[in-house]
């Protein structure tokens, strides 16, 4: 499995993750429950995905100003969590928020897999994705 592969695996997660959070109501266990395991599959793959794809994209001319543009993404998506975070489950603007939270998210996964994905791919040999995948998968492993 290469590194594009692994990152679209947990970006399915993700997306599952956050359907089922909007779905969520009031402050129930169910709530709380699932934004704790949003949270921490957000910002494990954020500094995996960090470490694997955009340090090496950052490193490259073709590819540097992409993987600024996703890591400043990386920094939103943490603000609208800590938000969450510091808002009252029960309060009626917490879902407003996790809604605004699923689409930023949706957006970059989107993003990254029809654009930073193709540009990589063209920065990257077969060889460097595949050993990125590894990298990848131990610093998900370590972060959970």
């Amino acid at each position: 499995m290469n590194l594009f592969e692994a990152l679209r695996q947990d970006h399915d997660t993700q997306r599952t993750l956050l359907e089922l959070l909007v779905k969520t109501h009031g402050d129930s266990e169910g709530r709380e429950e699932l934004f704790a395991k949003v949270k921490q599959e957000l910002t494990a793959h954020a500094a995996a995905e960090e470490r694997a794809l955009y340090v090496p994209m950052m490193e490259q001319d073709l590819t540097q100003e992409k993987a600024r543009h996703s890591v400043a993404e990386h920094h939103e998506i943490d603000e609208l969590v800590e938000e969450l975070e510091n808002t009252d489950f029960s309060s009626p603007g917490w879902l407003a928020t996790a809604k605004k939270l699923q689409h930023l998210v949706t957006h970059h996964l989107d993003e990254e897999e029809q654009e930073v994905f193709q540009l990589a791919g063209r920065a990257l040999n077969e060889q460097d994705k595949t050993r990125l995948a590894g990298t990848y998968r131990e610093e998900m492993a370590a972060a959970k």
